[in-house]
């Protein structure tokens, strides 16, 4: 009896470190990627190819933002997506990104067995610093990661803040 006792507990410990872990990988995922999570709304034309079929809503489109001495650059992943399905602009303070995922092709006839790819029109906004030029912007797409470079006003080095 000793012994199932001794396996149960080992069981539950790890069972319990899995959840830890989970936990864990949830955790930095939301708090690394919170503005990654984009929102694909489906268009009418997307419900009526796919049918009933249901497909994810959210996905990431994760970016990285640097900043040199005379322009910040933002790169956003947006995987599947045309060079002409996106629109790229300045609004505010703000790099909006709009498009439309298309799954491409006729859906009839398919039984998914797995759906986690979104699909319709998404918009992600990342923050820009002060002192950018709006009308000075640079945009690349290779690979399906776009490539934006926005121009300062004035040349300004990035600097850090000092350590504490």
């Amino acid at each position: 009896m000793d012994t199932i006792k001794y396996l149960r507990s080992k069981l539950e410990r790890r069972v319990a470190r899995a959840r830890e872990v989970l936990a864990e990988g949830w955790r930095e995922l939301l708090n690394r990627s919170n503005t990654a999570l984009t929102h694909f709304a489906a268009t009418a034309k997307h419900e009526q190819a796919h049918g009933p079929q249901e497909f994810p809503r959210w996905s990431l489109l994760a970016a990285e933002t640097w900043e040199t001495a005379l322009a910040v650059i933002i790169r956003v992943e947006i995987p599947g997506i045309k060079k002409d399905d996106v629109q790229v602009e300045v609004v505010g303070s703000f790099l909006r990104i709009r498009g439309d995922k298309r799954s491409g092709g006729d859906q009839q006839g398919r039984l998914y067995h797995l759906t986690e790819r979104a699909y319709g029109l998404f918009e992600r906004s990342v923050p820009l610093p002060d002192g950018i030029d709006p009308k000075q912007v640079e945009v690349s797409y290779q690979d399906g990661v776009i490539t934006v470079i926005l121009q300062k006003t004035r040349p300004v080095p990035p600097r850090r803040a000092p350590a504490l």
